[in-house]
This record gives structure tokens, sequence and C-alpha cells, in this order.
């Protein structure tokens, strides 16, 4: 996925790119979070913004609701 620096990325954007993750390597949330984190914003949670860093946990909290809604969280 393109990432522009001088705009902020979205909630949608965090969404389909953790979801890519964890289809992809068979991850868990917790475990594509770690990936995110370490692949895309290189430990740096500043590297594209505060505002896009909010976004992206803004997703995780979105994906985390709709896996506990489909009863798959503990």
């Amino acid at each position: 996925m393109t990432v522009n620096h001088a705009s902020v990325l979205t909630k949608d954007y965090f969404i389909a790119y953790l979801k890519l993750i964890m289809n992809s390597r068979e991850y868990t949330l917790i475990q594509a979070k770690e990936f995110a984190t370490d692949f895309f914003f290189k430990g740096d949670m500043n590297r594209y913004g505060t505002s896009t860093w909010l976004q992206f946990e803004k997703a995780i909290k979105k994906i985390d609701k709709i896996m506990c809604e489909m009863e798959v969280c503990s």
C-alpha cells in the first residue's frame, strides 16, 4: 500500500491494512498491531504524525469491536 507522507491516513485505510495482515499471515489482531507498529511505523508512532497514529488506534478498536460482536474475542 502506498503512503503519502503529506496527508493523514484514515481509520478505513488502517482497517483494510490490518485485515490484509491478519488474513495473509493468519495473525491475530494483537499480532497484526505489533507487525504494523514494527513494519509500517518502524517502531515510531510519530513517523507519519500523531493524527495518523490516532487513526491507526481507532482502526484497532473498530476491528476489535467487530470481532467481539462476532463472538470471536474472549
